[in-house]
């Protein structure tokens, strides 16, 4: 083996060449370091198989599971997650100069969205959106009666889009196709983010979340929670509940945050697993090796 030379044609020991790169902070293995965000009800304790998936795949990777809002916490409004959460993650994108990869899981998807817009000069390569309601969720599930046990999917609104029910994580993102108007008016989250209500912030918002190199969206219909389950792929009901796919909603075909942009770029990938319900994508081998795993490099 060729010993390494320096710059004046001496010979450098090997064993110093290492502790110099360590030293400099050189990431010599060359795996980005990862940042997981949890879904609703959970914390980093579901997510122990995830990152041994990643660890076994890539050794050396920097796996950050960000303890936060964790459990019955994760119901507090979003906007007051993604100030804490942005505190944690710039933090660790600080000590990454050659970038992150945030992956997000559920509702964890839609703090994530908000930091990669709301952040100027963040550093995140891909990011993962791992069964997430991207365009919102509309469905009678076990999560909506924990929440709100006297209410069906057509009558949470009556809460949801109100000063008060703007205070649960859920009604944030609760997109009720019937009554649109009403939810553009009083939702004080998802509205914004997917540029449905114009705001002055949208431009700059826009150019913050195209700093991404790559977006996956992971999704399926055996899922059981997120509905549609096309809503982790940017799809959703019109008026009828009938499924709109992404390229044919309005906030794609206006381009109010980046989507059309990422997709002429060629920068969406799109992964469809079914027989997959929700609180097992994080912890299904097949999941991360055909989803996930060539992204985290």
């Amino acid at each position: 083996m060729n010993t390494p030379q320096d710059p004046r044609g001496s010979a450098v020991p090997l064993p110093l060449l290492l502790l110099l790169l360590l030293l400099t902070g050189v990431c010599i293995d060359g795996y980005k370091p990862v940042i997981i965000v949890h879904g609703i009800f959970d914390g980093p304790k579901e997510f122990k198989t995830l990152s041994l998936f990643i660890t076994k795949a890539h050794p050396g990777t920097k796996v950050s599971v960000i303890d936060l809002y964790d459990n019955m916490t994760s119901l507090k409004p979003l906007w007051r997650q993604v100030q804490a959460f942005r505190k944690a993650i710039e933090s660790i994108m600080r000590k990454a100069p050659d970038g992150v990869h945030l992956l997000c899981f559920s509702q964890g998807g839609l703090i994530c969205r908000a930091l990669l817009s709301t952040i100027s000069d963040h550093n995140v390569d891909a990011f993962i959106s791992l069964s997430s309601p991207q365009a919102g969720q509309y469905g009678d599930t076990d999560y909506l009666r924990c929440v709100f046990p006297d209410y069906l999917k057509k009558t949470v609104f009556r809460i949801c889009y109100t000063r008060l029910g703007q205070k649960v994580s859920i009604c944030n993102y609760w997109n009720d196709p019937h009554h649109r108007s009403r939810y553009l008016q009083t939702n004080s989250f998802l509205p914004l983010l997917n540029g449905d209500r114009p705001h002055a912030k949208m431009k700059a918002w826009r150019e913050n979340f195209l700093r991404i190199k790559k977006l996956v969206l992971i999704g399926g219909p055996d899922d059981g929670v997120i509905t549609p389950w096309q809503s982790s792929h940017f799809g959703f009901y019109d008026s009828n509940e009938n499924v709109v796919e992404m390229r044919n909603q309005e906030f794609y075909r206006n381009d109010t945050f980046g989507l059309k942009m990422l997709d002429a770029r060629g920068d969406i990938s799109m992964c469809v697993h079914s027989g997959v319900k929700h609180v097992h994508w994080h912890s299904n081998i097949t999941v991360f090796g055909s989803c996930i795993e060539k992204w985290l490099t």
